[in-house]
């Protein structure tokens, strides 16, 4: 049986899509026979997920403390007592503290002679801190995880242009996330009923923002976007689903200062419902009970957003933003939003223009209809066993027996 062990700097019960989706990823292996363990987090874990009704549980190892060099020691240490024939790294850079050992651990385990493979997963590109004005060698840091890398999984064409520029195109596997929550409706799950705990009647209607808030993912363009609706007399109201902000970012406190703020600048607060952090179940219900997605990311709907993805997986309209001087090439890469077919899409940090594509679709009945729809097809291209298949062929290739 082959043995992977994924290097993360967080995992649930943390909060953060990235732990997330090493969960799931490694479920989805597990299903078809690999074993699959996690070392991340001292504060990850726990009998939660030992209890877990899922077919496959991988083993996890919660003893990083996520910043400095002893990463490369806990690490090596795994590596001694799984014997894994790949070692798969799980890359933001927040969730290790900014902190470069990551970015030099696979020359790391070069000098230990290490016999894994090792991959990594970028799930962003975001420099870790070296020192004040290190300027363009942080670029570096993060190319320097690559090259190291025997291969690296890459989750948007963004991600895969850039580094393909960089000439690592035939280390790269382009591979798209899932959706981290299951679409899954509740026993007794009452669409009415649950439209009417955020105070949505037949009328309303009930616009849904999933995922933390951070400067990345237009938080302001949307209140911005509510407060036009509002300016027009539409019944509008927007449903903020899950938590606020995750555990590995800090500065994302201060973006949901400024969101919040400006809620209250624009009189809208009477609109906008929080739900918090709550179970899978409990954020699937809400998609459910929702009209359609709002996801105004200012670099546009990168297949980077787990956000993103669930919103897809619970086949719901979706009103986002387009990307922007994006590579032919690299849009080939992956399965892609297509405006007026599977969502509908306008310009980064453009507000009135969001609020008309809304105003459109939801006075759209068969548009709406026809989105939702085109939404569910595409997500069966991000379904996590088809995600996990594709992590076998990266592994083969790089000469693992599966």
């Amino acid at each position: 049986m082959m043995r992977v062990l994924f290097v993360t700097g967080e995992y649930p019960l943390m909060q953060g899509g990235v732990g997330d989706y090493t969960r799931r990823l490694g479920e989805a292996l597990g299903e078809l026979d690999a074993d699959v363990h996690v070392l991340t987090h001292i504060d990850a874990g726990g009998d939660h997920l030992r209890a877990a009704a899922t077919p496959y549980e991988p083993t996890v190892y919660p003893a990083l403390k996520q910043v400095g060099w002893n990463l490369w020691g806990d690490v090596l240490a795994a590596i001694d007592e799984v014997q894994p024939e790949v070692v798969q790294v799980q890359y933001q850079s927040a969730a290790y503290g900014l902190h470069p050992a990551v970015n030099l651990l696979p020359s790391r385990l070069r000098l230990r002679r290490s016999r894994s493979v090792v991959l990594t997963t970028f799930h962003d590109l975001k420099f870790p801190y070296l020192f004040p004005k290190a300027g363009p060698l942080r670029w570096q840091a993060v190319l320097a995880l690559a090259r190291g890398s025997d291969a690296s999984v890459v989750t948007n064409p963004a991600d895969w242009e850039r580094l393909n520029a960089a000439g690592l195109g035939e280390k790269l596997r382009p591979i798209p996330i899932g959706s981290n929550i299951r679409c899954e409706v509740p026993n007794e799950y009452d669409r009415t009923r649950q439209r009417a705990r955020w105070g949505a009647g037949p009328e309303t209607w009930l616009l849904a923002y999933f995922g933390f808030l951070n400067a990345n993912k237009g938080g302001e363009t949307l209140v911005q976007c509510l407060a036009e609706l509002v300016r027009r007399g539409a019944p509008a109201r927007l449903l903020m689903v899950g938590g606020k902000v995750g555990s590995s970012d800090p500065t994302n406190m201060a973006y949901l200062a400024k969101v919040e703020k400006l809620i209250d600048d624009l009189h809208v607060a009477d609109r906008v419902q929080w739900t918090g952090f709550t179970s899978s179940e409990d954020v699937s219900a809400n998609l459910l009970a929702a009209d359609c997605a709002v996801l105004p990311y200012r670099e546009g709907a990168s297949l980077r957003h787990g956000s993103l993805m669930a919103a897809l997986a619970h086949g719901l309209p979706i009103v986002s933003t387009a990307l922007t001087n994006m590579p032919a090439e690299a849009m080939k890469k992956f399965p892609m939003l297509v405006d007026g077919d599977n969502a509908l899409l306008i310009p980064p940090e453009e507000p009135v223009r969001m609020a008309d594509a809304i105003t459109r679709l939801m006075t759209g009945s068969a548009l709406r209809s026809r989105l939702a729809a085109k939404a569910a097809v595409l997500s069966r291209q991000f379904e996590w066993e088809t995600i996990a298949q594709a992590h076998l062929l990266a592994y083969r290739s790089l000469g693992v027996a599966i």
